[in-house]
């Protein structure tokens, strides 16, 4: 939201999506719910699913935990958590009110990669709860999708909650919006006529998305990337990854890619615009630069947060890291779907239509297969890839 504007005023300025969003949400009483693969028609139904017989399933998981991935839904069950403090163009509006948002997920989840997404609602700002409830529930799930959790607590409870499980931890926020990003620019290089490993890359904003963007950029260029914020300690936090301190001044002086994610709508002035620059101003729903007007003040491309978005890329590798049962998902695996999602996008787009199943198959498999190489599937990948 724009400094000034009330989340009413966006209410009365709604397009014909929220409106219809408003009308279909309690028609449907949300979009997700749990259905059976089974049928309990008689006793003998009864007998099998449930009780005597669901005891020897039981038993057999109590001397092979490993069992619980082909005796229960473990295998197929991602949950998805959030506390709502940081809910994508709405802000902290609490965990309750960021439920529509997560059954989205959980819908666009099952609707392209067919995994079951189940919303997680935690009513909480603290840190240790908050690790303590997810490290809790997780023998339920095959892996934990962190969603809408404000920095810089995330950075903590993400790193803290994979330390004491052995199934994938990703918080979107961060890796998904860096794996898209650097999907993006992967295909801007090649329109814009521009090597990305001679060019200086420069982010603006060093929250969750910040600075994971930061992280996957070094990984990927193995060059510090410049990065400003007004906060202090993400500075440092950003030194700490090896990323280099800077402003906002110096990077749109100094720097040939620039990425924005600061929430400021406007902050990039067209003045500030080199000719030949490559900007991203993805601040949703209102960029720090309109892309136009980057392109008009000499940019050599520019885009905002529409086309970036962060369902190109979760699924994918959910699904992948899912598939091939690791215990976290590794920078490898990460680059390795953006590289999947980049070559899936038509010609002359910077990225594919995020409805597209095959697309999303292939980042699956793209994952699958660096986990495979690295030695990190649990699970047999025999036939994966055929």
């Amino acid at each position: 939201m724009s400094e000034g504007t009330t989340k009413e005023e966006m209410l009365k300025k709604a397009s014909k999506p929220a409106i219809e969003a408003m009308r279909l949400h309690p028609f449907y009483q949300g979009k997700i719910e749990i259905s059976l693969k089974c049928c309990v028609r008689d006793f003998n139904d009864f007998a099998i699913w449930y009780t005597p017989g669901v005891a020897k399933p039981c038993l057999e998981i109590n001397a092979n935990p490993d069992l619980a991935f082909t005796h229960t839904n473990k295998a197929n069950a991602v949950a998805v958590v959030s506390n709502g403090t940081r809910v994508l163009g709405l802000g902290d509006i609490g965990a309750q009110a960021s439920m529509p948002v997560m059954e989205g997920k959980a819908c666009l989840m099952e609707t392209l990669t067919g995994l079951s997404g189940i919303p997680i609602l935690l009513n909480t700002k603290d840190p240790d709860a908050i690790v303590e409830a997810v490290v809790n529930i997780a023998p339920t799930f095959s892996a934990i999708q962190l969603e809408d959790i404000s920095a810089p607590r995330c950075f903590d409870i993400e790193t803290r909650i994979q330390e004491r499980v052995d199934i994938p931890v990703m918080h979107d926020d961060q890796h998904g919006t860096a794996c898209v990003v650097t999907a993006a620019l992967l295909n801007i290089s090649k329109l814009a006529a521009r090597s990305l490993d001679s060019c200086r890359f420069g982010q603006i904003g060093l929250g969750a998305a910040g600075l994971a963007i930061c992280r996957m950029l070094m990984y990927f260029t193995g060059k510090p990337v410049q990065g400003a914020d007004i906060d202090t300690a993400a500075l440092d936090r950003l030194a700490k990854f090896g990323g280099a301190p800077s402003t906002l001044t110096d990077i749109m002086r100094n720097c040939d890619v620039i990425i924005a994610t600061t929430g400021a709508p406007g902050l990039i002035k067209p003045e500030m615009v080199q000719k030949g620059q490559i900007i991203l101003a993805l601040s949703n729903p209102h960029p720090e630069i309109e892309p136009e007007a980057a392109l008009a003040a000499g940019a050599a491309y520019a885009a905002d947060g529409k086309s970036v978005n962060n369902v190109l890329g979760f699924p994918g590798i959910f699904r992948g890291a899912v598939d091939a049962d690791v215990p976290r998902i590794t920078q490898d695996m990460l680059l390795a779907a953006a590289r999947a999602i980049a070559a899936a996008a038509p010609p002359g787009e910077i990225v594919p239509n995020p409805l597209d199943r095959e697309m999303h198959k292939k980042v699956a498999r793209a994952v699958a297969r660096v986990a495979l190489e690295q030695g990190l599937n649990r699970d047999d990948l025999t036939g994966y890839f055929d």
